[in-house]
């Protein structure tokens, strides 16, 4: 059984930051890609940060300001996000794809509200 738990989500002002950490809590072997993903209500889920074995990408709503970031040997992957905007408010979650399987986390809200 493998489970995806996320934290560091809440609420911050417009400019503030967050970081998000999901961490697997069984064993995923040969990890392949790790991503975040967003949602927010009425919105299609769109992927925000991919890390694959090719490289990093960004979504161009969010390049400058989020980070990608792991830890492999723990399962962990990190989204560090700056100048946080009102658009940026939704529900992240975290992606892990084995060679067979991919993973998911519970969601955690971020909220950017002044």
């Amino acid at each position: 059984q493998v489970q995806l738990v996320e934290s560091g989500g809440g609420l911050v002002q417009p400019g503030g930051s967050l970081r998000l950490s999901c961490t697997a809590s069984g064993n995923i072997f040969s990890i392949e890609t790790m991503a975040w993903y967003r949602q927010a209500p009425g919105k299609q889920r769109e992927l925000v940060a991919v890390r694959t074995t090719g490289g990093t990408n960004y979504a161009d709503s969010v390049k400058g300001r989020f980070t990608i970031s792991s830890l492999d040997a723990r399962n962990t992957v990190f989204l560090q996000m700056n100048s946080l905007k009102p658009g940026d408010t939704a529900v992240y979650y975290c992606m892990m794809r084995a060679v067979d399987d991919a993973y998911w986390g519970q969601g955690t809200q971020v909220t950017v509200s002044s």
